[in-house]
């Protein structure tokens, strides 16, 4: 058994696209369209995972965008997505500076929540050890939910 994706519905393809690739930094790495079923599959790759993606090594994040309208509320969601990045504080500091609002900072160097545009929730872990603990991170409140 291998793990090939973790598919999240989205409501407006073109604002979580703008997140997951302009902010977030993920690679499309594969779509396709439905048209007798009505709706479009995004596959998209972490940058370190592209060569793997292409190779079928690594597991995607499957977008499904469903053409009909339909709310997605937290039944049809899931717990989170997980991510690891080479600088966390960098990371947060370039979203927040994109519009991300970062739910719960990383007090600890080590882990941070955002939500997408869909509130799905996204835990950013820093690669190895913590960083150690800086401003504005560290006496940063948490924000909603994640």
């Amino acid at each position: 058994m291998e793990y090939l994706h973790t598919m999240v519905r989205v409501a407006d393809l073109g604002k979580s696209l703008e997140f997951y690739t302009e902010k977030l930094g993920l690679v499309e790495m594969k779509r396709t369209e439905h048209e007798a079923g009505r709706f479009t599959l995004l596959y998209l790759a972490a940058p370190g995972d592209v060569a793997h993606a292409k190779a079928a090594q690594s597991p995607l994040l499957e977008l499904t965008y469903n053409w009909d309208s339909e709310a997605y509320a937290g039944g049809r969601n899931f717990g989170h997505l997980a991510f690891a990045v080479d600088d966390i504080y960098a990371t947060c500091d370039k979203l927040m500076k994109a519009g991300v609002t970062i739910n719960r900072p990383p007090r600890d160097g080590q882990m941070a929540f955002i939500r997408s545009p869909d509130a799905i929730s996204i835990e950013l872990l820093q690669k190895g050890e913590p960083k150690p603990r800086q401003e504005p991170w560290a006496s940063m409140a948490n924000t909603g939910v994640w």
